[in-house]
């Protein structure tokens, strides 16, 4: 098994952390103590998915401080599909969505239907995180306009909040999330998750609330109850064709167990090729691994 040590220092693909504005490197900064070099948290994590580059980051969900972080969390990456979280509070702020049945939505010949039948027909909010379909994300974007999303992302501090996409390529804010010009670090997720959870965005509560109870639920073993989202991304090759030579996956989201609440941000840069979802791989490592890492972080409380 190769083993990534906990706190190496890796730099793979994106933004360095120079491009980074000191306003956001102390926001990030803000909820990063001492880095826990738990060395047998590394060898769970990141042997398996053969990764680049990876972080792990939890938090406590009471006080937003991180109790476990490992790997490289400053480099700014797409989000991939984990933007709809944000697209999601930002829509409900807006009244664009009104629950998690409206509006719904039927799907256009001619739209982005990589999801098979399951993007095809109906689509609601719910559905929409669930299933991760791109093209109600699009519709949304359309109907907020890409200015105002980038103006309210800035205003939330997610990320580098630049919506343009790559115009060359024909690609415009449309696509903006999906390994192109919009870009996070994994500590910007967490900052921004952090203030999501706590309700302390610039958003109306409601919303807030609104776009969190749309997070799919999954079983996080031990009696753990996770509620996450999954991001999985390519390079788009000029012809529209995909890029398997880097791949980003994230799942980002919070867990509950009784009275402990933790939140998490989990990232990795995959160079191996594979077919099928990052996300989806990360998804399930952490699935897998989760009361481990839920007890070693709560150890570091």
């Amino acid at each position: 098994m190769n083993l990534v040590p906990c706190g190496a220092t890796q730099t793979a693909g994106g933004e360095e952390v120079a491009s980074m504005t000191e306003a956001v490197r102390g926001a990030a900064r803000a909820w990063r103590p001492r880095v826990w070099p738990l060395l047998a948290v590394c060898a769970l994590i990141f042997a398996p998915l053969r990764a680049e580059a990876d972080c792990l980051l939890v938090a406590d969900a009471a006080d937003g401080r991180v109790l476990l972080e490992t790997g490289t969390c400053d480099e700014r990456v797409t989000p991939a599909s984990t933007f709809k979280l944000a697209l999601a509070a930002i829509a409900f702020d807006a009244g664009v969505l009104k629950g998690a049945h409206d509006p719904m939505m039927t799907y256009r010949e001619g739209e982005i239907a990589w999801g098979g039948d399951k993007w095809r027909g109906d689509i609601d909010p719910e559905a929409w995180l669930e299933r991760s379909v791109v093209w109600y994300s699009q519709r949304l974007v359309r109907a907020l306009t890409p200015e105002r999303v980038s103006r309210t992302l800035r205003a939330l501090g997610y990320g580098n909040a630049d919506l343009s996409g790559d115009p060359d390529a024909g690609r415009g804010p449309e696509w903006s999330w999906i390994a192109s010009s919009l870009k996070i670090s994994a500590s910007e997720q967490m900052a921004f998750l952090r203030e999501l959870d706590a309700g302390t965005l610039d958003l109306d509560p409601a919303a807030m609330s609104q776009a969190l109870a749309l997070l799919p639920a999954y079983d996080g073993g031990e009696g753990w109850r996770v509620k996450a989202k999954t991001g999985g991304a390519f390079r788009l090759r000029p012809d529209g064709g995909v890029d398997r030579s880097r791949g980003w996956g994230w799942f980002v989201g919070r867990a509950e167990k009784g009275a402990e609440r933790l939140l998490f941000v989990r990232q990795v840069i995959e160079t191996n090729g594979a077919r099928g979802s990052p996300g989806r791989r990360v998804r399930d490592d952490v699935l897998a691994r989760w009361p481990v890492i839920a007890r070693e972080a709560l150890a570091a409380r």
